[in-house]
């Protein structure tokens, strides 16, 4: 059976939200209290967890968290509209303004007949729309620094600024690896300048999240799967060693990779 809605059905559940959320802001002592300020955290902290729903592959999480979303947004319109600043149906109706702008091949007479042209064609309109002095001016200054690389790589590539060929952006992680090497010598004892083999550091990583954007790996879903990996594989460790009547700090690296090599099989 289809658990699929009708178009009456997706609306009048909207309006039950709707109503909710006024008899809660009106009746509920913790409702009454927020504020944009007060919710912000909140929000970030329910994208996090969308973040993870979806990276386990949880479709009834990735529906919960999305319905703990949607709460917030319809949140964030009720104390807009008691300041007067906005309500839903501006807020909605802005948006759908701004998609009908920034698809002109749909709504318009633009052609666009591969992705990466809707996506110029997207980042050229934003920036026309904004006044942006700058292709990137719309990335959010509190992004964390690995998705931050990335928005603003997609943002100079919408523009024309990128590299042509993958093998080019791999001889430029090579450039950059080596240039790193010659900071930061594994095999010297010699004292190194922390601030250039940071900026070395730094421009490394860089490179290597441009290379894995050319071949469609998105870096921060890469690392996250492998941070995922290592705590299973450490709490099979920790877990093991207690079975054992030993503590982490009582074994030898030798003994502990032992279990870690039985975790990798696992």
């Amino acid at each position: 059976m289809s658990n699929l809605s009708s178009r009456a059905e997706q609306l009048a559940s909207f309006d039950r939200l709707l109503t909710i959320m006024d008899e809660l802001r009106a009746q509920c002592p913790w409702d009454k209290k927020q504020t944009t300020e007060s919710l912000r955290h909140l929000t970030i902290e329910e994208t996090f967890e969308l973040s993870d729903a979806i990276l386990e592959g949880n479709p009834d999480e990735i529906k919960k968290e999305l319905g703990d979303i949607l709460l917030h947004i319809v949140f964030y319109a009720k104390i807009g509209s008691e300041e007067g600043n906005f309500d839903i149906t501006s807020m909605i109706n802005s948006l759908s303004e701004k998609l009908i702008r920034r698809h002109p091949h749909i709504y318009g007479d633009a052609i666009a007949e591969d992705e990466e042209t809707v996506k110029q064609n997207w980042e050229k309109i934003k920036l026309s729309e904004n006044g942006n002095s700058s292709v990137l001016g719309g990335v959010p200054k509190s992004l964390p620094a690995l998705i931050k690389a990335m928005r603003i790589q997609e943002k100079a590539r919408g523009v024309g600024f990128d590299w042509e060929e993958k093998q080019q952006v791999w001889e430029k992680v090579e450039e950059e690896m080596q240039e790193f090497k010659d900071e930061f010598n594994a095999a010297s004892d010699t004292q190194i300048d922390k601030e250039k083999a940071t900026a070395e550091f730094g421009d490394l990583l860089f490179s290597l999240i441009n290379y894995a954007r050319f071949i469609e790996i998105n870096p921060e879903e890469a690392l996250e799967r492998t941070n995922l990996k290592f705590i299973k594989r450490f709490r099979y460790l920790e877990n093991s060693a207690k079975e054992s009547g030993k503590s982490l700090g009582e074994m030898t690296l030798a003994e502990m990779d032992v279990y870690w090599n039985e975790a990798k099989k696992l």
